[in-house]
């Protein structure tokens, strides 16, 4: 009975408009190198790069989503550089590389040894090397969480490296490095922040403190996101994405997500769909079958959080909770994400996604257990 939660997050963090400026202050009094993980737009990080001296640091790009063949060699490298720090300078597949990297550098064996799901899942033994998170988009939260999603080619699925040791030690949020976003990235990502708040704000783990981050964050992404997708250079729009993006981040560290990053995971590692995309196109579907659910197990308190949900997306106080599933459905068309068909998925796939998708962390966080049944209608209403 009563109030109890539990809540960690980075150790600090910077946000406002000019804050990367602060970084290099941040860096002062590092005796070893340090490794800089960036993008493969290596001009984007030249705003960081130009301010440090060039013998303090090395380069380690990250072209694509963080892969365990990816991370093993980011952590060599940073060994045989004998680096005592790690900055991340991109968006969250930057950011998840470098805190994955960050995390086994220091430790013995191989990224396996300590994979949620496919791996043997063992605790750090040794604490991360220090890691400052300079996200470029808004959407995954990966500067405020204590896990990064690592793509295994082999097992063809995503699962996370986790640990309470992995918080950035200084999280640095400057919503200005969000203006050259792309249309597409934006919309995509956007997508990704609003899942995360909205899953943890309907967990069967959800509390008042983190119900808080929550309603404020979809709140920004409501008003904002279409402002953001339509005029890159909103820096108000972006400030509030990036600030929403923040949130869900600290939210989703502390409690779990649902069927919809029950299925982003193993999906993501099945076809090259990007992540938020999958978030989006699942999300009215997962709303509705979860509804339906709640309602016929008369699970009154989920369905007020439900009608909460879609008040605060519409704005309007009056709405039901099926009328934020219609609000998701038309940002979706909106922001014209394409298909899941268009990324190559198939009806043929979607037992085996299924399946996958049962075993997941974050399926664990739904606020009902969704059948066999339930979770192949939510694949083919997302079709």
């Amino acid at each position: 009975m009563g109030l109890n939660f539990d809540f960690t997050t980075s150790k600090r963090i910077i946000f406002g408009c000019g804050s990367v400026a602060k970084v290099p202050e941040l860096l002062e009094g590092t005796d070893r190198k340090i490794l800089l993980v960036t993008g493969k737009n290596i001009e984007r990080s030249r705003q960081l790069t130009d301010s440090l001296p060039a013998d303090k640091y090395v380069k380690f790009t990250v072209s694509t989503e963080p892969t365990t063949e990816i991370i093993n060699k980011g952590a060599e490298f940073a060994r045989q550089n004998e680096c005592g720090r790690i900055v991340g300078f991109g968006g969250g597949s930057v950011i998840d590389s470098a805190k994955a990297i960050a995390a086994l550098a220091p430790n013995k064996g191989d990224l396996m040894d300590y994979l949620e799901v496919i791996g043997s899942g063992n605790e750090l033994e040794v604490n991360p090397l220090p890691f400052i998170a300079i996200p470029t988009t808004a959407g995954t939260g990966a500067e405020a969480t204590k896990n990064a999603v690592i793509h295994s080619p082999e097992h063809k699925v995503k699962v996370s490296l986790r640990s309470p040791l992995m918080f950035p030690e200084v999280a640095v949020v400057d919503p200005e490095l969000t203006l050259s976003m792309p249309p597409e990235i934006t919309a995509t990502s956007g997508m990704d922040a609003l899942t995360h708040l909205l899953e943890t704000f309907v967990t069967n783990q959800s509390n008042p403190f983190i119900d808080n981050f929550c309603r404020e964050g979809m709140k920004r992404v409501a008003s904002s996101l279409k402002r953001a997708y339509d005029s890159g250079n909103d820096i108000h729009a972006r400030e509030d994405m990036a600030y929403a993006s923040l949130l869900g981040g600290m939210a989703l560290a502390n409690v779990k997500l649902g069927a919809v990053h029950g299925f982003a995971g193993p999906m993501g590692g099945m076809f090259p769909v990007p992540h938020g995309a999958i978030c989006a196109l699942l999300l009215p579907a997962v709303m509705e079958v979860n509804i339906r659910a709640v309602t016929e197990q008369k699970l009154d308190s989920y369905y007020l959080k439900f009608t909460e949900v879609a008040k605060i997306l519409t704005g309007n106080p009056n709405v039901r909770a099926e009328d934020g599933i219609r609000w998701a459905e038309e940002m979706v068309k909106y922001l014209k994400i394409p298909s899941l068909s268009d990324y190559g998925v198939t009806e043929a796939d979607f037992p085996v996604a299924v399946e996958k998708a049962k075993s997941a962390s974050s399926m664990k966080g739904n606020p009902v257990i969704l059948s066999d049944d339930e979770l192949m209608e939510i694949l083919e209403r997302s079709y």
